[in-house]
């Protein structure tokens, strides 16, 4: 218990800390540095946590549950994950520059957050930290099952993230975070005895990529391709195409943008329709 205690209060400490640099950042920094580079590091700093205590599942569940809603309420809108800020691109949200500058300060990111907590763990506080060392000095993939079945979980988990993440893009950020945290528990929780449930690249890179068991190619398909053709697969069933890629619509097709009114009669127009046919009746024999 007084290393949950020990690790919790590592955790909000750096929520706390982060917290502080963002809110000064804002103020300070010119808009475009901001949203581009420091939110994404700081959330890279953040996103590492759940990792870093040395827990059961149940632990590791809840504290991924805290962070993602804590992420999404407070965080501004910074993904820390490449397949989202690519679909931003794709969607033509983002530019090529702005895109390749947040992919850029992701891995830089999530580089620090490895650091930071392998220090952490260095203090050895609790007996989880002395494991973690010890671990860390050989650690194993977090692949156990086959490369063709792993490239699926990932896909699929990735899938069903991006596709919950477009249908509630537009709700309350609160509501939104919780949905998106449900989401992202639930999966971790069902797919993580097979891969891991990263579904975010730069998370597994730091991560796994260093452990044995896989070569790198193996790990680059799981846990890059895997989360990428699950992020166009969503993408392209919510919207029916890409629109950096094309314009056209492949699954629906497009509605009308106007729509013929269907409404009653009214009956003073009707009445006053039938008086002038009547009357051209009645002239027609005089014509003659």
């Amino acid at each position: 218990m007084a290393g949950l205690n020990v690790s919790i209060a590592f955790f909000l400490s750096v929520v706390a800390i982060c917290e502080v640099i963002r809110q000064v950042s804002k103020r300070l920094l010119p808009l475009g540095v901001y949203l581009g580079l420091v939110r994404e590091l700081l959330r890279m700093l953040m996103e590492i946590g759940p990792w870093g205590g040395g827990f059961g599942p149940d632990v590791i569940l809840t504290l991924l549950f805290i962070t993602y809603l804590i992420h999404g309420v407070s965080f501004d809108g910074a993904s820390a994950n490449p397949t989202i800020s690519l679909q931003e691109f794709l969607v033509m949200d983002s530019s090529f520059v702005a895109t390749a500058v947040k992919l850029l300060v992701q891995f830089v990111g999530m580089e620090a957050a490895g650091i930071l907590t392998t220090h952490y763990w260095s203090w050895e506080l609790t007996d989880f930290h002395l494991i973690q060392n010890l671990m860390a000095l050989d650690c194993s993939s977090s692949i156990h099952t086959s490369l063709y079945h792993g490239i699926f979980v990932e896909g699929v988990c990735s899938f069903f993230f991006h596709l919950v993440a477009l249908k509630f893009q537009h709700s309350h950020p609160l509501y939104r975070a919780s949905v998106l945290a449900v989401i992202v528990t639930t999966l971790a929780y069902i797919a993580g005895p097979f891969t891991g449930a990263f579904f975010n690249p730069t998370l597994a890179s730091i991560v796994t990529f260093d452990c044995s068991g896989n070569i790198l190619q193996e790990y680059v398909q799981v846990y890059w391709l895997g989360p990428l053709t699950g992020m166009l697969a969503a993408l392209l069933l919510y919207q029916g195409n890409i629109p950096r890629l094309f314009q056209k619509n492949l699954l629906y097709s497009p509605k009308s943008k106007y729509r013929t009114p269907k409404g009653k009669a009214v009956p003073g127009l009707r009445q006053e329709a039938m008086g002038k046919g009547s009357c051209s009746c009645e002239l027609s024999p005089g014509a003659e």
